[in-house]
């Protein structure tokens, strides 16, 4: 039986107009690298993000790399709140549905990449906090746990206290089908920006989730 939705944030739910993750690299990420003393560029910065590199590699240049993500953080957040005051953040149009899925009795996870700051900040910008049951950002203590490592859909299970079984990913991604996957849970992608393969559903928006969602539930019964 369906009873959980876990949802991606970034370019699901929100998206940033105009934004380029090199350019907020060397105008925002740079600054907060550089008060810890170290220099790192881009691609190698792209490298630990995706996990080709461990989120620790950093420690080879003498930092602490818990450090060092809360610094990437920081920036990360100074952006959000810029971005906000210049209207650069947009939620999509049909998050409205999410109201839907509450009065279907389902309960919602938000599990996002962002650290939780940034992640609860760009839900609360569009009053979308109050949807979820479960908000988990990147988890300090595991850094490498970012999907599309499962540890955080895991995580949001437990807490929660469902079976893969009984859970859904809701993403736009590669990386939130993997860690569905990974954690037994099947995968819905929101096309919002062309078609990833290996998900076991696909819906053009939450709209359309509203439908498929009522349909696996009407066969659950």
């Amino acid at each position: 039986m369906l009873r959980v939705l876990i949802f991606d944030v970034d370019e699901t739910l929100v998206y940033y107009e105009h934004y380029n993750d090199r350019e907020w690299f060397e105008k925002w990420g740079k600054k907060e690298i550089e008060k810890l003393g170290i220099s790192v560029d881009h691609e190698t910065y792209k490298k630990m993000v995706k996990g080709e590199l461990p989120r620790s590699w950093v420690e080879k240049l003498g930092v602490n790399h818990v450090e060092f993500w809360k610094a990437i953080d920081r920036a990360k957040l100074k952006y959000r709140k810029w971005a906000a005051e210049k209207g650069l953040i947009k939620a999509f149009p049909d998050v409205d549905a999410l109201e839907n899925f509450k009065q279907m009795g389902l309960k919602l996870a938000a599990v996002s990449n962002a650290s939780q700051d940034c992640t609860e900040f760009v839900l609360e910008l569009y009053n979308l906090r109050e949807y979820f049951d479960v908000i988990l950002g990147k988890d300090y203590r595991y850094l490498d746990g970012a999907k599309p490592n499962p540890y955080l859909i895991k995580k949001a299970l437990d807490v929660l206290g469902v079976l893969p079984g009984e859970a859904l990913v809701v993403g736009d991604s590669e990386s939130d089908i993997l860690a569905a996957h990974r954690a037994g849970v099947r995968a819905v992608q929101v096309m919002r920006f062309g078609k990833m393969e290996g998900a076991d559903y696909y819906v053009k928006d939450l709209n359309e989730l509203v439908q498929l969602v009522g349909s696996l539930m009407d066969k659950d019964l």
